[in-house]
């Protein structure tokens, strides 16, 4: 029973958000344990070490990794609080304007750049780009720039691996790659423009028609404390959910692009793992209802009742 000990310390991958600085930085205090806060800058470059090496307790993790964590048996479990700084992801496929115009019509054959295979914007980007362009996976050669986060998911063969020590936009820059797919890192750069048009007011329209948000982040813990500390499991939700109402104080953003509970998560969830399941990221389908067993024993309250 690793975790029945009087007040274990959790070694915990979180990030700096604006919804998790309130429990990072002190404001807001567990009780009985206490996090240890790995020193990462960018916790998606950590996030090989949660699934390879099993190396934290708390952890999150980008949502297609959750996914393919629990498909490949990892031992974690989810926990449905969205972290982050959330966006839509519409205007994440770009390209060099200074060499060519290039519209969704045109995406057949091209070389479009990507950070890896299963990364989750990725995902997002070609379930947007299938559901309603009807450009299919297959009609692109895709570009990879590193491994996944899993070890027993490689690059499919026919993927493309981009040259050592190149990034997307130089290749973007140089012409070697049409198009590429960057989140969170996309550069202010006028000469990188969304491929997909009006992009903005397409995200809004996916989001009325979905009736959701594309979910980037959640949380997973390990199984055994579900088991053994399920009291522990319950206080890291409630933290969390306290520390975004927190965050947003008297003024929550219109649409919340970081919903914390099952059912404010369920339609999300059901698109993604639908396009991660066309795109063959996982080994088999799974559902929401399956990703949250262990969550469902616990029957924690409302987020609502949390803050």
């Amino acid at each position: 029973m690793p975790f029945a000990t009087h007040e274990p310390v959790l070694k915990t991958l979180l990030g700096n958000y604006t919804n998790t600085l309130p429990l990072k930085n002190g404001e807001l205090k567990p009780s009985g344990f206490s996090f240890e806060f790995a020193d990462v800058k960018v916790p998606n470059r950590a996030f090989k070490r949660v699934v390879r090496e099993q190396e934290f307790d708390v952890a999150e993790l980008a949502m297609v990794t959750c996914l393919q964590a629990i498909a490949y048996h990892k031992p974690y479990a989810m926990i449905p609080a969205v972290i982050g700084a959330g966006r839509y992801q519409h205007h994440c496929l770009v390209y060099n304007a200074e060499r060519q115009t290039l519209r969704v019509g045109q995406l057949k054959g091209k070389r479009i750049g990507i950070r890896a295979h299963a990364q989750t914007t990725v995902t997002w980007v070609r379930g947007i780009l299938w559901d309603d362009y009807g450009v299919a996976l297959d009609d692109v050669n895709w570009v990879t720039m590193e491994d996944g986060h899993l070890a027993e998911f490689p690059d499919p063969a026919h993927i493309a691996r981009a040259p050592e020590g190149r990034t997307m936009v130089d290749m973007l820059l140089s012409g070697e790659l049409d198009a590429a797919i960057i989140g969170t890192d996309l550069p202010d750069d006028p000469r990188l423009q969304p491929v997909l048009p009006d992009p903005h007011a397409a995200a809004q329209a996916w989001s009325l028609r979905n009736q959701t948000v594309p979910i980037n982040h959640m949380v997973m813990v390990r199984k055994d404390m579900f088991q053994h500390r399920p009291d522990i499991v319950t206080q890291i939700y409630q933290l969390l959910a306290q520390s975004k109402a927190r965050a947003e104080g008297s003024q929550p953003a219109a649409v919340d692009l970081t919903p914390f509970g099952v059912e404010a998560n369920r339609k999300a969830l059901d698109v993604l793992i639908r396009n991660a399941t066309d795109q063959k990221l996982l080994p088999r389908p799974l559902t929401v209802d399956e990703i949250f067993e262990d969550f469902y024993k616990l029957n924690i309250p409302n987020t609502t009742d949390l803050v």
